[in-house]
């Protein structure tokens, strides 16, 4: 299979390139060269989707199967399957759960209410979520009306393997491993789901091999926080004692949920618990096979220690962070 993958030496994307490499596919990735090279054997193709007219190298091209992980453009997915969608067999989009309208209620799919579309926006994926979203139903739509039967379109929720940038989910496994008293968000209630990137990406070179197309939720089995939490301790196999502490607390404390500076990844509140547990159904139908949360785990562990089990963090608490609220809490029960 010929393959060419938007976006190919970044976390979802490299991963992508690195599994069809794998499996002997003849692959070619578009990248700007700042995240990364990627391995022996791909055709490197060098550009900056900002730029006018950048794809116009591979115009001419034709590949049996395209990978565009351009999540937070719409003008570059618009002129991607303007430039090579006539000449490719089959075309993968991979979008966000953040499309969805109702963040709140459980067990959604992808035929659930979506947000507004917005065209013509680029540089959303680190900004605001609803704008974030909204490109993303552009996006898709754009992909759906233009290329019809041969599309395939994923929308993961949180991601987490080798390579992950974000901080949440490995903060986790991070912290485990380093023992003691382990402050953890008390809200048993609050679901949480997953998708090792390994996973997500077996998954978008099978749909791309057979011809898979529609549009899934690219999730895992939702579960409850604490079983999660409770299982990458397990994993870790580090002797810990969990301090849950109820979100009002974590809240008067001054720590934030799900990610960013001072907070505890992937705590999230009640407004925001249907984007953790969507219907995992369909996707599990259409050939995803998730990992156990222990291989998961390992892979996150081995991941955060080549980074730097100490080095600053995008998300999460510092070890001075923790124990500074710990001794709080424990002033004021």
């Amino acid at each position: 299979m010929r393959l060419l993958v938007l976006g190919g030496t970044g976390f979802v994307g490299g991963t992508v390139v690195r599994e069809a490499v794998q499996r002997g596919h003849e692959v070619t990735c578009t990248a700007r060269g700042v995240t990364g090279e990627p391995p022996g054997g791909v055709r490197h193709v060098r550009l900056d989707r900002d730029d006018p007219g950048a794809l116009e190298p591979l115009a001419g091209a034709e590949f049996d199967a395209v990978v565009d992980v351009a999540a937070g453009s719409h003008p570059w997915v618009a002129e991607a399957v303007r430039t090579l969608g006539p000449r490719a067999g089959h075309w993968t989009y991979v979008s966000t759960v953040n499309v969805y309208a109702d963040t709140a209620t459980p067990g959604q799919s992808p035929g659930s209410e979506l947000r507004t579309p917005l065209y013509d926006a680029a540089n959303t994926a680190n900004g605001d979520p609803d704008a974030y979203g909204r490109v993303n139903v552009a996006s898709e739509d754009e992909v759906r009306d233009k290329l019809g039967d041969r599309a395939f379109v994923v929308r993961p929720g949180l991601i987490t393997g080798p390579g992950d940038t974000m901080d949440r989910f490995g903060y986790w496994p991070a912290r485990f491993a380093r023992g003691g008293r382990v402050l953890a968000p008390d809200t048993p209630e609050q679901p949480i789901q997953y998708i090792d990137v390994r996973d997500l990406a077996a998954w978008i070179v099978d749909a791309a091999t057979t011809g898979r197309t529609g549009t899934f939720d690219g999730v895992g089995q939702s579960m409850a926080l604490r079983d999660l939490l409770e299982g990458i301790a397990a994993a870790v196999g580090v002797p810990v004692e969990m301090v849950a502490v109820p979100a009002k607390d974590l809240e008067r404390a001054g720590v934030n949920p799900w990610s960013g500076p001072r907070s505890l990844p992937l705590w999230l509140p009640p407004s925001h618990y249907g984007l953790a547990s969507h219907d995992a159904r369909p996707a599990l139908e259409a050939g995803l096979r998730p990992r156990s949360l222990h291989d998961a785990a390992l892979g996150a562990l081995e991941h955060e220690r080549a980074l730097g089990l100490d080095r600053p963090r995008q998300a999460g608490l510092s070890p001075e962070e923790e124990r500074a609220v710990l001794k709080m809490l424990e002033r004021s029960s």
